[in-house]
C-alpha cells in the first residue's frame, strides 16, 4: 500500500515525497483513513511508529480543503498538546514539512523561554497549535489564545502527561474546548488512569493498538553488561572507543548524574553534551542540534528530556543506569531501530539495579543477553558480592550507629544521676 492508496491530496502527497515517504506504516495505514472520516481515534503506539504523520496528515487534509479557507485573521482550528518541549519542536516540524504545499500556518509555544516571539506568531493568526500544557494555560489567562474554534484536539504521550504531574491542566484544558470536535487520543501504554482521563476526551472512538514491546524487542540488538557501580564510566568509555558506534543515546536516571557522565566522557576525550530538565532551552537545543548534525557523537538524556529526540540513523542507545519503570525501557531503545532499521542496546545492570532487570525481563518476554567476556564485567556473582557487601555495610552501620546511640543514652543517663546526687546534697 501507498500513501495514494489512502486518498491523501495531492499537495501532501507533494510534500511526503520530498520527505522520502512511499509506504505508510502500520499506524498511518490504520489510522488515516478513520480520520478522514472525522472519527475519533484512542491509538495505543509508543514513538518511532509514525504515529505524528498519522494524526497530522488527515488533519492537515482537512483544515486545507478549499471549503475551509475563510478571509480574515486565521483562527486556531487544531491543538496538539504534548508534554516535552522536544516533542513539541519535533511535531511542529514535521507538520510544517507534511503542509508545505498548503496555505496553512502552524506554531509551537512551550516555558523555558521568552514568550514574545510565540506570541507575536499567535497575533498574526494560526491554524494549528502545538503546546506543552503550562505555556497554553499561561498563554489562555492572559487572553493571546482562543479554543472557542477548535475542530481537531490530539493527546500525544498521555501516560508521559500522567508521569510529568499534567492531569490537572489537561483537565482544565478539555474544559475550555467545545464540545464538537475531533479529538485523538495517543499513550504507550494503557493503564486505568490513562483510561479515565481518554473517556474525558473521546466520544464513541475507534481503537488501534500498536504492539511495540514486541517489534521493538524483535529489531533492536540488546546486550547486558553486569557490572559494579564505580565500573560503569570505565565500561562506558571502552564501549564508545572500541566499539562501531557512530551516534549513541546514554541513558541517565538522574540530571546530576547525566552531567557526571559528561565530565567523565570529556575527560577521556570523548565529546558528549548532556540534555535534562535542568538545562536552558537554548542550550537544550544547541545539544540536539549538535547532535543530530554529528557534531556530537554522544548524548546524554534523561527519560524526559529524551522524549521527542528522532534521530535518523541512530546506532546505539546505553542505559548507563536502569529504568525504574520497565516500560521506559522499551521507550528508550525504541530511540534506535526506527523505521524498520536496526539498531543496538546496551544496558548496564549494577547491584542494586537487579529489581529493574527481572521487571524489564518479564515484560519484554524474555531474558537480555549477557555479556561476559569483557574487562569490566562479571558472570553476576560478583554483582551480587557486590550486593551483599552494601548490606553487610548497612549492617555494620546500623549497629554502630545503635552501639554509638546506647554509649550517648548511658553517659546521659549517668550524668543526670550525678546532677540528682548534687541536688540532693544541696537541699
Amino acid at each position: 500500500m501507498t500513501f495514494k492508496d489512502l486518498h491523501i491530496s495531492t499537495p501532501i502527497l507533494k510534500a511526503l515525497e520530498i520527505q522520502g515517504y512511499s509506504t505508510p506504516t502500520e499506524i498511518q495505514e490504520r489510522s488515516i483513513p478513520i480520520l478522514l472520516e472525522g472519527k475519533d481515534l484512542l491509538g495505543c503506539a509508543q514513538t518511532g511508529t509514525g504515529k505524528t504523520a498519522a494524526f497530522s496528515i488527515p488533519i492537515i487534509q482537512q483544515l486545507s480543503s478549499p471549503e475551509k479557507n475563510s478571509k480574515g485573521k486565521r483562527k486556531i482550528k487544531c491543538l496538539i498538546v504534548t508534554p516535552t518541549r522536544e516533542l513539541a519542536l519535533q511535531i511542529v516540524e514535521n507538520i510544517r514539512a507534511y503542509s508545505k504545499f498548503t496555505n496553512l500556518n502552524s506554531t509551537v509555544i512551550f516555558g523555558g523561554v521568552k514568550q514574545k516571539s510565540q506570541t507575536d506568531a499567535l497575533r498574526r493568526g494560526i491554524d494549528i497549535l502545538v503546546a506543552t500544557p503550562g505555556r497554553l494555560l499561561d498563554l489562555i489567562g492572559q487572553g493571546f489564545i482562543n479554543l472557542d474554534d477548535i475542530e481537531h484536539f490530539v493527546l500525544d504521550e498521555a501516560d508521559q502527561m500522567l508521569d510529568m504531574g499534567f492531569i490537572h491542566d489537561i483537565k482544565k484544558i478539555i474544559a475550555k474546548l467545545p464540545a464538537k470536535r475531533q479529538s485523538l487520543f495517543f499513550s504507550a501504554t494503557m493503564s486505568k488512569e490513562i483510561v479515565e482521563l481518554s473517556k474525558r476526551i473521546l466520544g464513541n472512538p475507534e481503537k488501534i493498538t500498536i504492539n511495540p514491546e514486541q517489534t521493538t524487542a524483535e529489531k533492536v540488538k540488546q546486550e547486558l553488561f553486569f557490572v559494579h557501580k564505580k565500573d560503569k564510566i570505565k565500561l562506558l568509555i571502552d564501549l564508545l572507543k572500541k566499539d562501531n558506534t557512530d551516534t549513541v543515546l546514554v541513558f541517565s536516571r538522574t540530571k546530576h548524574g547525566a552531567n557526571k557522565i559528561v565530565k567523565k566522557l570529556d575527560r577521556a576525550s570523548i565529546k558528549a553534551e548532556a540534555i535534562h530538565g535542568n538545562k536552558s532551552q537554548n542550550s537544550r537545543q544547541r545539544a540536539l542540534k549538535n547532535f543530530k548534525t554529528g557534531r556530537t557523537k554522544v548524548l546524554v538524556a534523561t527519560d524526559i528530556a529524551a522524549r521527542g529526540i528522532d534521530v535518523d540513523e541512530l546506532s546505539h542507545v546505553i542505559n548507563y543506569d536502569l529504568p525504574n519503570v520497565a516500560e521506559t525501557y522499551v521507550h528508550r531503545i525504541g530511540r534506535t531501530g526506527r523505521a524498520g532499521a536496526s539498531g543496538t542496546a546496551f544496558s548496564f545492570c549494577a547491584a542494586d539495579e537487579r529489581p529493574y532487570l527481572k521487571d524489564i525481563q518479564k515484560l519484554i518476554k524474555q531474558e537480555l543477553p549477557v555479556v561476559e567476556e569483557h574487562p569490566y564485567v562479571d558472570d553476576g556473582k560478583a554483582v551480587e558480592n557486590e550486593n551483599n557487601d552494601n548490606q553487610n555495610r548497612s549492617e555494620n552501620n546500623f549497629t554502630r550507629k545503635r552501639s554509638n546511640n546506647s554509649r550517648r543514652n548511658f553517659h546521659r543517663k549517668n550524668k543526670q544521676r550525678t546532677n540528682r546526687q548534687k541536688n540532693q546534697r544541696t537541699n
